[in-house]
């Protein structure tokens, strides 16, 4: 009879090990001597400036489409065009960082450490980071639907910044359920190219939807290079992106295909009478070695690599779009 007590304590301590709680805290340690200082080389990593070309080029290609229609340069509208772009991929960066970190995804990974999975700054620190960059990117957002007067733009600003938290945040993140690719299609591709045209011409060009499409498919294809890098850790921490749902042989084929796509949407521009859309082909120069890198990689790591040679695709293929618009 005396042993029994003790044999209830050591089994109610094991059920509650056992219990998991809020899964948002689950991995998050408590203990101040566990969070160890950031320096700026941190935070600079964790705002992973190898995905803001994904925010420059969208800006590049509505601007040239939009110079194509009315002859004007509206270089105030664009340059907050380009910081709602950038704010929000800092943003979503910052609550990916801080969403998969207090999740527990990001302690099986292979890329560059982040700041709360590092236990380098407090989850808390990092959410209003990026909350502050949200706010940044809506505060411009709002002075260009008040200079353009297009109020229905506040909805589709709320959209977006919702869409960002949503990615890997909340109970449900879409992020681990395969559609990452679909939304970076419609936000980074779609509604920021397309938007940008239209706060400055009030129209959209068929060249508009060209561009857009075709940086939708490159900032698609830089996630799935991310993703595959991230494959094996993906499927232990339960995160189905994607390329976990497909496997790493048709992740490279709809690597290849989205980067093939978009130059071809680029050479049917240049075949339709913008000639110097040629040019976007001298993008190749980055894209093609990360398609190689991609097929015949032997360390994930190596897709680092590729992630950053596509982005550098991204950002010379808007580049060249917007001069043959202009041009």
């Amino acid at each position: 009879m005396a042993g029994t007590p003790s044999k209830k304590r050591t089994t109610a301590g094991r059920k509650k090990q056992q219990s998991r709680g809020n899964p948002q805290k689950a991995h998050v340690s408590r203990d101040p001597a566990h969070v160890e200082k950031p320096t700026a080389r941190d935070w600079i990593g964790a705002a992973r400036l190898r995905t803001l070309p994904l925010a420059i080029t969208p800006i590049l290609v509505g601007t040239g489409a939009a110079i194509l229609v009315v002859d004007v340069f509206h270089w105030v509208i664009a340059l907050f065009c380009l910081i709602v772009s950038v704010s929000l991929q800092i943003g979503v960066n910052y609550a990916n960082d801080y969403s998969d970190g207090v999740r527990g995804t990001d302690d099986f990974r292979l890329g560059p450490a982040r700041l709360t999975a590092g236990r380098k700054v407090r989850p808390r620190t990092v959410l209003t980071v990026a909350l502050v960059f949200f706010a940044i990117a809506a505060i411009a957002g709002l002075a260009i639907t008040i200079r353009t007067q297009q109020w229905w733009l506040i909805a589709v600003g709320a959209v977006c910044i919702i869409a960002a938290w949503f990615y890997t945040g909340g109970k449900r993140p879409y992020g681990y359920y395969g559609l990452g690719e679909l939304f970076v299609f419609l936000f980074f591709g779609l509604v920021a190219t397309l938007g940008t045209t239209w706060v400055q011409a009030f129209a959209l060009p068929q060249e508009a939807w060209f561009g857009a499409v075709g940086v939708g498919l490159i900032a698609c294809a830089v996630l799935l290079a991310n993703n595959l890098r991230d494959i094996d850790q993906d499927r232990k921490a339960g995160k189905r992106t994607l390329t976990v749902l497909i496997g790493r042989t048709a992740t490279r084929w709809l690597f290849t295909v989205f980067l093939l796509i978009a130059f071809a949407i680029a050479v049917f521009l240049a075949w339709i009478g913008y000639p110097i859309a040629w040019l976007t082909l001298l993008a190749l120069l980055a894209g093609a070695p990360a398609i190689l890198i991609v097929w015949t990689y032997r360390d994930p790591r190596e897709l680092v690599v590729a992630l950053g040679l596509t982005s550098l695709t991204s950002v010379a293929y808007g580049a060249f779009l917007m001069w043959a618009f202009i041009g």
